[in-house]
């Protein structure tokens, strides 16, 4: 054997031999797949396995479970797949509050959490962790949108609500930030709440010109449909949570019009994009939502960093992270200092396609946004 065949051969055997050594990454989703908010969970754990099935790639291995939307089960999963199950990533939480009580466990036991939905501030500022990303949003963003596009409206006197839990927090927080009006009234409702008579009310009584809130799931469905009801008559914008692909339907003409604020929709006009709405919809037979474009982006940033990395090495699976090298169906994509995204946020408006509710874009709220508390961030 001559000497270029040898380094051939020898070179060959290493790639093997590492080949053979480098184990699958292990990835645990923990989503709300039950009760209340399980179409959100659904449609980001649908997301996420549209994208693992699209790579074809066999060294990704998901293990999905059911939180039940409840802190503790969501906690007890999280160990159970870390200390037995032995998964080398964390995702899939929808909830803050889950979130909160789940992703500084799991980073202090030395794994990976990327979050395709929940972002609170505590996590974002000072709570921020070097194996902790953000692929969606920090809490406060879409809101914030909502704040700025409340002053083009000309909103002077605004009523404001959202449900007493970390998310909701921000949520109004957010508002706030970017908002130059006054406010007829804030009030946080119960997490979970399903009758508005009382808050509808105060709306009524306030003598507000405008309406935000954020209830996510079936809380916006419930809101919606009893002022619409109420006779009540005035503006409304909300960020995505309470307008998107999965809650339009369930809440039907009672939302069209109204203006929402979101980092995604169908019509974005990107290849990426409109293959994975064409995808969504041959796979499961129907439109993407936000929580599914979300998903979906945050397996495809995990495929990208084990293309550049073994997981194992957390340094190096951590910069492959960093640097997003994957096809956003958002299109422009980049992590802040935190680990939270900087993005464009958009004004949609819902209308009516055929049978179908959704949304169009109609411009952009705020570009190249980042969060508010990354310079709280000490990573």
């Amino acid at each position: 054997m001559n000497k270029k065949s040898f380094f051939l051969a020898a070179t060959a055997a290493v790639l093997s031999a590492g080949m053979a050594l480098a184990e699958p990454v292990k990835v645990g989703m923990i989503t709300t797949l039950s009760g209340g908010g399980a179409g959100l969970g659904i449609d980001v754990r649908d997301g996420f396995m549209l994208a693992v099935k699209q790579s074809g790639n066999p060294d990704i291995e998901v293990v999905v479970e059911d939180d039940q939307r409840k802190p503790d089960i969501a906690v007890q999963l999280a160990d159970r797949m870390i200390q037995s199950d032995k998964v080398d990533i964390l995702t899939g939480i929808i909830w803050s509050n889950l979130a909160m009580a789940v992703v500084p466990s799991v980073t202090a036991q030395g794994k990976f959490y990327l979050s395709p939905n929940a972002g609170p501030s505590a996590l974002a500022g000072k709570g921020c962790h070097p194996n902790y990303f953000n692929v969606a949003w920090q809490n406060d963003n879409l809101h914030e949108a909502a704040g700025a596009y409340a002053n083009t409206a000309g909103y002077k006197n605004t009523f404001i609500l959202a449900p007493n839990y970390p998310a909701g927090q921000d949520a109004l927080a957010g508002f706030k930030r970017f908002y130059e009006g006054d406010l007829a009234g804030e009030v946080y409702t119960k997490l979970g709440q399903k009758d508005y008579a009382s808050e509808i009310a105060q709306i009524r009584a306030s003598g507000a010109d405008s309406v935000f809130f954020f209830l996510p799931g079936g809380m916006g469905i419930s809101f919606l449909k009893q002022y619409a009801d109420s006779g009540v008559d005035l503006p409304v914008v909300g960020p995505a949570f309470s307008f998107d692909q999965g809650i339009l339907q369930a809440v039907g003409a009672a939302a069209l019009g109204v203006k929402n604020t979101s980092q995604w929709n169908k019509d974005i006009d990107n290849p990426a994009n409109k293959a994975f709405v064409e995808a969504f919809q041959a796979e499961y037979g129907r439109l993407p939502s936000l929580y599914a474009s979300q998903g979906y982006d945050t397996a495809n940033l995990i495929l990208s960093a084990m293309a550049k990395a073994d997981v194992k090495d957390q340094d190096a699976f951590r910069a492959a992270l960093e640097a997003a090298e994957f096809e956003s169906v958002r299109g422009d994509f980049k992590f802040g200092p935190n680990h939270h995204p900087i993005q464009d946020i958009y004004v949609r408006e819902v209308l009516q396609e055929g049978d179908v509710f959704t949304n169009k874009i109609l411009g952009v709220a705020l570009e190249d946004h980042a969060d508010a508390y990354a310079g709280e961030c000490k990573m």
